[in-house]
Formats: C-alpha cells, sequence, structure tokens
C-alpha cells in the first residue's frame, strides 16, 4: 500500500536578532507551548519576564500569518512549536582595575513560534 502524505496546515512567525538572551526566552516559551493561543495570549500577558513583551507581539503576529495567509481560524489555532536559538553575541569592553579591561557579552537570539489548526 501507498502512504498518503496528510500536508498540514501552519503558520510561522519569527523574530531574528531579539537583544535578549535565549535562555530569558526559554523560560517563557516553556509556559505557553502546546497551549490554544487565546490562552497562550493570557499567559504571556501577566508574565512579569522581559520576554513575555516581544513573545506577546510575536504570537500576534504570527496569529495575523494564520487568519491572513493560511485562512485558518484562530480559535482553533494552538502554538505547536516555540523555542529559542542563540543569535550573535556582541562584544563590548569595560575598563577594569589596574588597566585592565572586563568583556561584556551582550546576547542576542532568534525566536520562532509555529502554529497549527486543532483537527
Amino acid at each position: 500500500m501507498q502512504e498518503q502524505e496528510i500536508a498540514v496546515k501552519e503558520a510561522k512567525a519569527m523574530l531574528k536578532f531579539a537583544r535578549i538572551s535565549a535562555r530569558k526566552v526559554k523560560i517563557v516559551a516553556d509556559l505557553i507551548r502546546g497551549k490554544d493561543v487565546n490562552e497562550a495570549l493570557s499567559i504571556v500577558k501577566f508574565t512579569p519576564k522581559a520576554s513575555s513583551e516581544i513573545i506577546e507581539k510575536l504570537l500576534k503576529s504570527a496569529i495575523a500569518n494564520a487568519e491572513n495567509n493560511h485562512d485558518m481560524k484562530q480559535e482553533n489555532l494552538y502554538v505547536a512549536e516555540i523555542y529559542a536559538n542563540q543569535g550573535p553575541t556582541l562584544k563590548r569592553i569595560r575598563p577594569a582595575a589596574k588597566g585592565s579591561a572586563v568583556r561584556i557579552r551582550k546576547r542576542t537570539s532568534h525566536i520562532t513560534i509555529v502554529l497549527r489548526e486543532k483537527e
């Protein structure tokens, strides 16, 4: 027998070079993975973390992509995947004692959200 592949509709939103550490983003990302989009929005809205504002904006963008580009209904959507990878690190130098210098690492991250429809 021949196996047929079922095309799964999915909407994606990406943010590259976000000026926040991927480690900080992953804390909030773990809270909303697998949840409905409405529930995920309310969780992100009331989470007192620096990355929650960024993720909320990105989640709204993914919802808009799903509705406008893929003809999906918002009430059927859920967060299928969300991940934050490390981006390039900006290296800065700060003067320290005895004429030495200390390196400051300003980390960036790439955040991706994938939404799918429930069946």
